[in-house]
């Protein structure tokens, strides 16, 4: 017999939170409507009529790296954009889809075995089952699960990450590792970075790869997947599946711009981070996802991040023609922090790196 579905604010954040059942245990004992804690104000929700083309967003063919033509694509997108699609990116499209399932697999475990990798059960700190974003923090909860996986070595995640779907993973993350590697010379380059391995090996200090799974949602248009933010990541390679639901920030302030699935692409996102590292000549944009009313909605970011005990500050080669500075130097455990000290609010964390 199901459990009663919960109604209170206190009584919705016990179920899902505290006793880590999520938002996936809550859908799953049969939800009508969205409980009030995951409803946003107004200001809050997408608001359809300010909706920009679709066809906006980039789509680079990177097939050939020695083409100038795709560093430049990539470069401008960087710029101008913040974001775009690739394709014909030498990851495996039976790669990909493995990965999808394995995700699905692994939020289909009955609860008591997905509970098993909550962080106050999980075996190491490199597997974490979450909920929300920052829930402790937020004033309004966001309709998502997610599944954490740190990637540290393949010996380490062989014996640790779930098994349900570790090995899809780990194929994964080996043949992403080589596009990461690409992309980031791609852009370092543009920069006129010198020494291009010790940075590359800096900014990957830290990579993790997240299943963010939405269960079906009785109200979309009241709720956020995840709500406005840029990352704070170097820069994020994202696989979003079919469902749709991605929005980034338009060219006018209030406007959004719907990021169409694209059947093996993978998207690309510039982090805070390399914002910062470029002094501005790369932009973090805010972004944010809606869920689905009739289907359980799935996206796959892999987010490339320094070591926590790196500094984050602008490279001294953007710096060499007498540009001043935007950012100081700040701790990047510090930018984390304080990223998660509160709910999703736009771009308002890179503040506390700006002189």
């Amino acid at each position: 017999m199901s459990p009663p579905i919960p109604s209170s604010f206190s009584d919705v954040f016990d179920f899902v939170v505290q006793k880590g059942n999520g938002i996936t245990g809550l859908v799953d004992i049969g939800l009508e409507s969205v409980p009030q804690p995951y409803i946003q104000p107004l200001e809050e929700r997408l608001d359809t009529t300010k909706l920009e083309p679709e066809n906006s967003i980039p789509i680079i063919d990177v097939s050939n790296w020695d083409d100038p033509k795709v560093a430049n694509s990539i470069c401008d997108a960087a710029s101008n954009w913040g974001f775009f699609q690739i394709i014909n990116h030498g990851v495996p499209l039976e790669v990909l889809h493995n990965l999808q399932n394995a995700a699905h697999s692994f939020f289909q475990l009955p609860s008591e075995e997905r509970k098993k990798y909550l962080k106050e059960n999980s075996p190491s700190e490199v597997v974490s089952l979450c909920t929300s974003f920052s829930p402790q923090a937020e004033k309004v909860l966001e309709w998502k699960d997610y599944l954490a996986l740190v990637w540290v070595s393949e010996d380490t995640a062989s014996v640790f990450w779930p098994p349900v779907c570790k090995y899809q993973a780990l194929e994964y993350m080996k043949n992403a590792l080589l596009l990461i590697r690409r992309l980031l010379e791609v852009l370092l380059k543009r920069l006129d970075v010198q020494e291009m391995d010790k940075t590359i090996e800096y900014m990957l200090g830290s990579v993790r790869v997240h299943f963010n799974y939405y269960p079906c949602c009785p109200n979309p248009e009241l709720t956020a997947g995840v709500g406005r933010h840029s990352d704070i990541s170097a820069i994020t390679i994202l696989l979003q599946d079919e469902t749709g639901g991605l929005y980034v920030r338009g060219t006018r302030e209030d406007s959004w711009i719907h990021v169409p699935p694209v059947n093996g692409a993978l998207v690309i996102n510039i982090g805070d981070v390399l914002q910062i590292l470029s002094n501005d000549m790369y932009k973090s944009i805010e972004h944010r996802a809606i869920p689905n009313k009739s289907k359980n909605r799935l996206s796959i970011p892999i987010f490339v991040n320094p070591g926590p005990q790196s500094t984050i500050g602008p490279l001294p080669e953007v710096l060499t023609s007498g540009e001043k500075p935007m950012y100081k130097h700040v701790l990047f455990l510090d930018y984390v922090n304080h990223f998660f000290s509160k709910g999703h609010d736009g771009k308002k964390t890179i503040e506390i790196a700006q002189i």
